[in-house]
């Protein structure tokens, strides 16, 4: 059975998340989407709202299930026998970011990250970028799932 793992911060999950998500989920048996402490962001949801909405978003994914990550992704993936990380990339920024740390995760733990490319309909979107839009009370409907609509518009009092 191979195991992939897709890690992030889901600050919140993304339709771009969910479409990287869904394909991972055709080519492996089981998917682990990681909701990941992220000491280097300023989160705006705690990591069980995160892990709440992911949860929802995904769940007719019935080979997809969400955890939680504290610590290395890679100790992450030996412990429970990942055969690949798989990460989503937007743009030549993201591949910049993401290529040394699959270098690393390899070099601790010899687990493989295959890239999925964004499709075009969700190459500019960044969770980041949503946030902006809903804070300045912008409408960000299509690029999220309902769950996480309302829960940004109730943090951001929109």
């Amino acid at each position: 059975m191979k195991r992939a793992l897709m890690p992030g911060s889901f600050d919140p999950i993304t339709n771009g998340h969910i479409d990287i998500i869904q394909r991972a989920s055709q080519l492996f048996d089981e998917v682990l989407v990681g909701v990941a402490e992220n000491t280097g962001k300023n989160g705006l949801f705690t990591l069980e709202e995160r892990k709440e909405m992911a949860t929802s978003a995904l769940v007719e994914l019935t080979n997809v299930q969400v955890v939680t990550i504290s610590g290395l992704t890679a100790a992450f993936a030996k412990e429970h026998a990942i055969d690949v990380l798989v990460r989503g990339l937007r743009n030549t920024q993201d591949f910049t970011y993401e290529q040394p740390i699959a270098v690393m995760n390899n070099h601790l733990t010899d687990v493989e990250t295959m890239f999925l490319l964004a499709r075009p309909e969700n190459a500019m979107i960044s969770s980041s970028l949503l946030k902006e839009v809903v804070r300045a009370k912008g409408d960000i409907s299509a690029f999220v799932p309902e769950i996480v609509n309302q829960r940004l518009k109730n943090k951001f009092e929109v």
